[in-house]
Order: C-alpha cells, then sequence, then structure tokens
C-alpha cells in the first residue's frame, strides 16, 4: 500500500501545471518543482517513504499536533516545510490537499510573468 501512496503522490504532483520532476540529490529523492522552485521532495527508498512539502507555518504547526506521522521538515526550513511519513496515517484526500497547497504557495511566489507562463 505504501508504494502506491508514494506513486499516487508523485502523480499528484506531477498533475500540476509547470510541474517537472527532477533529481538534483541523486535517484532516492524525487524533486518536484514549478518554474525551477521546489514544492515536493518524495524519497524514494524503502517504504513507507515520505513527502516534504511547503506549508503555511500556522497551518504546519496544526498538522504536526494533530498527526505524529507529519513532522518538521527533514533537512530544510522547518517553519515553511513538513515532512509527512507514507504510512496511511494521514487521509490520503487531506495529503492531496497539502500537496495543493504547497504547489500554490510556490506558485504565489513567482512574478507575474511567471505566474502568466504557467497559465497559458
Amino acid at each position: 500500500m505504501a508504494d502506491s501512496l508514494r506513486d499516487r503522490v508523485i502523480a499528484a504532483c506531477t498533475a500540476k501545471p509547470g510541474s517537472v520532476e527532477d533529481y538534483p540529490f541523486g535517484d532516492e529523492v524525487a524533486v518536484l518543482k514549478v518554474a525551477g522552485k521546489m514544492f515536493a521532495l518524495v524519497t524514494l527508498g524503502p517504504a513507507p517513504g515520505s513527502v516534504s512539502l511547503k506549508c503555511d507555518p500556522d497551518l504546519a504547526v496544526g498538522l504536526r499536533r494533530r498527526y505524529a506521522a507529519i513532522t518538521a521538515g527533514y533537512h530544510l526550513n522547518k517553519r515553511h516545510w513538513n515532512t509527512v511519513t507514507l504510512d496511511g496515517s494521514v487521509p490520503e484526500d487531506e495529503l492531496l490537499d497539502l500537496i495543493g497547497h504547497s504547489y500554490e504557495l510556490v506558485v504565489a511566489s513567482l512574478s507575474r510573468a511567471g505566474r502568466d507562463t504557467l497559465n497559458s
């Protein structure tokens, strides 16, 4: 189940407009970017794996309190990133919402021209 959840997470990320899958840190981590900026990092090692997602700092704290599987971003800015262990304990619809939230935060940080390029 964990591998298929990881596959669905990657599929959800790559379905976002302008999303690109990259491997700048080697074969063990898929990095999903939009306009050259990271919005998700998915570990590809042994199950269950994890996904790190950008998150509004206030929301991030609440999520960490609610779910044991959500922790401060591993090797990332702990205020703005969460790491979610893909053990199935976070409901998949909420996980998909968090992917969308991460993507939207990155898109919102782009220049107007960068956002316009995504919409064309």
